[in-house]
């Protein structure tokens, strides 16, 4: 870089539904000695407007985190904490609710993380049942990703979880080269344990990411899916699908996943 030239930081969003190891993504960004992560920062604006009271530690989360959307999006785009060049923000993409205005996500690079529907349901519902189309975020998901391609004139990044999996080096550095910054193979492994700057909620939902200390090998859950959510397995398959066309890598063959949907 040209000497007396101002190096711009990099704010990434990363959006997707639960269950997707989106928190597993951001270890792996954190690992890197540029970046500063955020978990979620659009959680308690979602709890507070909708009034949702089946989220675990609900009123933990309303007092961590800024209830107000506006301030939530003029901090997510203001300067990068720590000093670090890179800015990586884990987003629940049904966090980004209607009212919440857009405009802000032109100051982002908007990047998609997506997981099989099937695979999801069958993880999401070891913790709570009453799930919703919603809940899994795939309509908002598809919405946000045609709204930023729209606007750019470009198609985002799409990673699916099974090919992150499968080839973290690969489709890391795929991303990387995406957002326009070099990959670190630091982003490949990290120490076990909790971190400052996870949710609140990370006490009811990252037992298993807190003892982890890379990419797990990739391992389908192939029991079959429960009557009660058939429906909306294919109400989700079917925006998946529409995303996964996009993808960066495209490696991997879904079959295995699928046959819990069958």
């Amino acid at each position: 870089m040209s000497r007396g030239v101002k190096e711009i930081a990099v704010r990434i969003a990363m959006w997707s539904g639960p269950r997707s190891i989106s928190t597993t993504l951001m270890r792996s960004w954190q690992s890197r000695n540029d970046t500063f992560v955020t978990d979620e920062p659009f959680y308690a604006c979602y709890l507070s407007t909708t009034g949702v009271d089946h989220h675990p530690g609900r009123e933990e989360v309303m007092a961590s985190q800024s209830t107000d959307w506006r301030e939530v999006a003029a901090w997510i785009t203001g300067a990068v904490p720590e000093g670090k060049k890179v800015w990586y923000q884990k987003h629940m993409a049904h966090h980004l609710l209607p009212q919440m205005d857009r405009k802000w996500i032109d100051n982002i690079v908007n990047c998609f993380l997506i997981r099989d529907p099937g695979q999801v349901l069958l993880s999401y519902t070891k913790t709570r049942r009453g799930v919703t189309p919603d809940d899994l975020g795939y309509k908002r998901l598809a919405d946000i990703f045609d709204l930023v391609k729209e606007r750019t004139g470009e198609v985002p990044p799409v990673i699916d979880a099974r090919d992150l999996l499968q080839n973290p080096r690969q489709v890391l550095t795929l991303l990387c080269e995406r957002v326009g910054i070099p990959f670190s193979g630091k982003m490949l492994s990290w120490p076990a344990g909790r971190r400052e700057t996870d949710g609140v909620w990370g006490k009811y939902w990252y037992h298993n990411l807190e003892k982890s200390t890379g990419f797990l090998p990739y391992s389908p859950r192939l029991e079959p899916l429960p009557e009660d959510l058939k429906t909306i397995y294919e109400q989700s398959m079917e925006l998946y699908d529409y995303l996964r066309e996009y993808r960066l890598s495209g490696s991997a063959d879904r079959e295995g996943d699928r046959t819990v949907g069958r």
